[in-house]
């Protein structure tokens, strides 16, 4: 379960404190999936880089709490944060184009995620992306 309380984003500009989010809460349960949808610039990708622990430490401040089973990943140690992104906690970015990179087919890049969370071999994380890509209907 992911659950986030009261989180409160802010940047620390030149001009002082900007905010980009106030006291938001919502709770997911495992096997669901949250779609963000808002307008641009209300929050959306700040909200899930701080939930994966993404934002620059130096210039936001993230205040509430982001709970995962019953952990609060302000908390953890940056290996532990390593092991939960991807694996138990993913977020798809808005622009696809900067995420992915057109060097390598989406299968290798999603086989390389398969062998960074989890002990398979090539051939194994191989056949796990065919696997996503077919259900979600692209054909290799």
């Amino acid at each position: 379960m992911l659950e986030v309380r009261d989180l409160s984003i802010s940047f620390r500009t030149g001009a002082g404190q900007v905010a980009v989010t106030r006291r938001l809460n919502f709770s997911i349960a495992p096997g669901e999936r949250l779609g963000v949808v808002g307008e641009s610039g209300c929050g959306k990708t700040v909200t899930g880089l701080s939930v994966l622990r993404l934002l620059p430490e130096r210039q936001a401040l993230v205040e509430g709490q982001i709970l995962f089973e019953g952990q609060d990943l302000a908390r953890l140690p940056e290996a532990r944060m390593r092991s939960i992104r991807g694996r138990d906690i993913a977020m798809i970015f808005q622009e696809p184009m900067t995420a992915l990179d057109p060097v390598f087919s989406v299968g290798e890049q999603i086989a390389e995620a398969y062998r960074s969370h989890f002990p398979v071999s090539r051939a194994e994380a191989r056949e796990r992306a065919i696997d996503a890509l077919a259900r979600v209907g692209i054909p290799l």
